[in-house]
């Protein structure tokens, strides 16, 4: 996955398991755009460095020595901070799963949680902060679209399509979705700050499944120019 700085989201742990907790931070550093600002052990230790660090992501387990992991969410709403709340725990009653939906969590995941699971859960938190960025009044799709990435049924993509990751594919498809424009790979490289070959492995991939199609435009003496275009609609 290619990080910068722009799309790095900035996260705190709050997990009671030193090995565990370090264990989710090596993998989201390493396979995620998430950087860890640190961890926390307890619910005390959390309050503090979510009003120090102010990260825009908290991975949150509910059960900690000194309180409920819930109880952390109640004091981000009360003091009006702005962070979202993905949960990794093994409260799996009714009542705190009832009550983190009622707070806005954008995910929550049962443990033994698989890291696959837990990446897609990022990736799909890291569209849902680009697609806020890139547009700021909203027609009803897109705004249905908010909504949908945190309902999103969970598909191993890599099993259908090795090297495709969700987040950059649909960064590509956000692009055509916008216009009817054909788009060069320049084009594409500069408007989602990925790679060039990353942008034609994805645009030729989009081909493929038949959301793109390509046009050859030969223009001046030289290699014909590869352009790409939204098929139908």
């Amino acid at each position: 996955m290619n990080k910068t700085k722009e799309n790095i989201i900035e996260a705190l742990i709050v997990e009671d398991e030193p090995i565990l907790a370090e264990l989710n931070a090596d993998f989201i550093q390493r396979d995620t755009n998430v950087k860890v600002l640190g961890i926390a052990s307890n619910l005390a230790e959390a309050k503090v460095m979510v009003d120090k660090l102010k990260p825009t992501l908290i991975l949150l387990d509910n059960y900690l020595p000194d309180g409920k992991g819930i109880e952390l969410f109640e004091h981000i709403i009360n003091h009006h901070l702005s962070c979202y709340v993905i949960f990794i725990t093994a409260a799996s009653d009714i009542d705190t799963c009832s009550k983190a939906i009622r707070y806005g969590a954008f995910d929550y995941l049962i443990k033994p949680v698989s890291y696959q699971r837990l990446k897609h859960s990022l990736e799909r938190f890291e569209l849902f902060l680009y697609r806020q960025s890139i547009q700021q009044h909203l027609n009803q799709r897109r705004i249905d679209e908010l909504f949908n990435l945190q309902t999103k049924d969970f598909v191993d993509i890599n099993r259908h399509s090795k090297g495709i990751e969700e987040i950059t594919l649909q960064k590509v498809k956000d692009l055509f979705m916008q216009t009817n424009t054909a788009q060069t790979v320049e084009n594409v490289v500069e408007k989602t700050q990925i790679s060039k070959t990353t942008a034609r492995r994805y645009l030729e991939y989009c081909v493929q499944i038949k959301l793109l199609t390509i046009e050859i435009n030969h223009g001046k003496i030289g290699r014909p120019e590869r352009l790409y275009r939204r098929l139908g609609k």
